[in-house]
């Protein structure tokens, strides 16, 4: 006889998102299951974000010590220990497990259930024996990665953006298939790791971020000997010995392009194999799962977050917003909507590309009136003491000075990121940024200038220069 289980909230998924929600819930002394059938913390802990950005740590420590002169210090050749490196990334994510694991959450009244979740009706899911007949369900199951159906791509090994760490050694010669932010970030560290890298995409690198802060980064990475092509239909792979090659066709031409190692770093779908949402009455397409505004399903009873639900961004810092949606809505049974304006995304390449809000193109494209302010981090004393001052920073506000985007390219720029995005959300006029007192010297200096930048025309207006004059007069 199967166990059944009634909770008030079930969530399917234990990623970023689905932590998020269960462990809010059960801080309100909401009853809460977590079903996850593979590691906790999903993609962003285990073979994601945190892995990768470990990497990039790592690569980025050996780009400091090859161009050590420029600040007076010379470390002579440098050694990479792949091995080495492989055992920071592990230790990385190791040092995070517990802050997620089944044991800490079960001490917070969540409970886990490891296995496979599958929908028996509305109102029901399966897990092996265990059947939950909860209030609410939670979907939130992320993303996997896409392999595209080429000839000969199984006859051999390749990698994707999961499964990166699984590499022995470091490539000799790197194809990354994929030009965005992912096989961007992973091209840069294994080239500044020792790898030859080629990029290969069918569109344009950074196609969805603003086209004048991509090319700075891509500069960068061929600054670097990052070989990137676009356009690139891939007709064949041949695994041969030890080595790979992919014939392809570029502007009409074909060509062969031949590396030691494959990584597959292109699109990802959501995943909902094995869930069985028809029988939940749950619509469901190639993209991911149909939500309406208040990210609910076809089915009342059930939400889906994240890179599962289709039409979303699929960055891990919008599953953890919809997580908070999710609460207010389920728990509290507050009024929402969904607003991504403000949910800032980066790239983590060096130089880092950030945005939040709006971009320069979008605002077009919606026939927007705007200005646009901008300030280079040449301008700014912190940018000079550390030898970063290439890259800048753009702001879209409207005639009110609103502020409606921002896009910063440039060191640190995810973190710079951050009170542009809490900017946006609140809806700030662009003077609030004059008036916040920063440390000095910090790079963050540059949104404040930036903010400046609104002002100086009304400081040449004939009106303006009258009233000073006078109350010198007077002072």
């Amino acid at each position: 006889m199967a166990d059944i289980l009634t909770p008030d909230l079930c969530v399917i998924g234990g990623g970023a998102g689905g932590l998020a929600v269960a462990t809010a819930a059960v801080a309100f002394s909401v009853p809460v299951v977590l079903i996850e059938r593979a590691a906790l913390g999903g993609e962003h802990l285990n073979t994601g974000g945190l892995p990768s950005k470990a990497l990039l740590a790592a690569a980025n420590r050996a780009a400091l010590a090859r161009h050590g002169q420029a600040f007076g210090v010379s470390t002579g050749d440098i050694d990479v220990d792949f091995k080495a490196v492989r055992r920071f990334v592990q230790a990385a994510v190791a040092a995070r497990v517990p802050a997620v694991s089944a044991e800490r959450l079960a001490g917070l009244g969540v409970r886990v259930i490891k296995g496979d979740a599958s929908f028996k009706d509305r109102r029901t899911v399966v897990v092996g024996e265990i059947e939950i007949r909860a209030r609410r369900f939670v979907i939130a199951t992320g993303a996997l990665p896409v392999v595209p159906a080429i000839p000969g791509l199984s006859d051999g090994p390749y990698f994707t953006s999961d499964t990166m760490l699984d590499l022995a050694e470091l490539p000799a010669r790197l194809i990354v298939l994929g030009a965005g932010r992912v096989g961007l970030e992973l091209a840069q560290a294994f080239r500044r790791l020792g790898s030859e890298v080629t990029v290969l995409g069918a569109n344009e690198p950074l196609a969805e971020d603003d086209p004048e802060a991509a090319s700075i980064v891509l500069a960068q990475l061929e600054r670097e000997g990052v070989v990137i092509k676009s356009g690139v239909e891939i007709q064949h792979v041949s695994h041969i010995a030890h080595s790979v090659a992919l014939k392809v066709e570029i502007a009409g031409r074909e060509e062969m392009i031949e590396g030691s190692h494959l990584l597959i770093a292109e699109a990802r779908k959501a995943a909902t194999e094995g869930l069985a949402l028809n029988a939940a009455g749950i619509k469901h397409d190639a993209s991911g799962i149909k939500v309406n505004r208040k990210l609910k399903t076809s089915n009342s009873r059930v939400y889906a977050i994240g890179d599962v639900a289709a039409g979303q961004l699929p960055f891990t810092q919008a599953a953890t917003y919809h997580a908070g949606l999710v609460i207010r809505h389920a728990v509290f049974r507050q009024s929402i909507r969904i607003d991504d304006s403000a949910v800032p995304r980066a790239i983590y390449t060096e130089p880092e590309l950030a945005q939040a809000g709006l971009t320069e193109a979008q605002a077009r494209q919606l026939r927007l009136k705007f200005r646009l302010l901008r300030w280079p981090y040449q301008d700014n004393d912190r940018a000079h003491a550390e030898g970063t001052t290439h890259g800048h920073i753009k702001v879209l506000i409207d005639k009110k000075g609103k502020i409606l985007g921002a896009t910063i390219v440039g060191a640190q720029a995810g973190e710079l990121i951050a009170m542009w995005s809490l900017a946006i959300a609140q809806g700030l006029n662009i003077q609030a940024m004059t008036e916040v007192i920063l440390p000095y010297p910090t790079l963050s200096e540059i949104g404040k200038r930036v903010a400046y930048d609104f002002f100086s025309p009304n400081l040449t207006r004939s009106w303006v220069r009258r009233i000073i004059a006078w109350l010198r007069i007077f002072g």
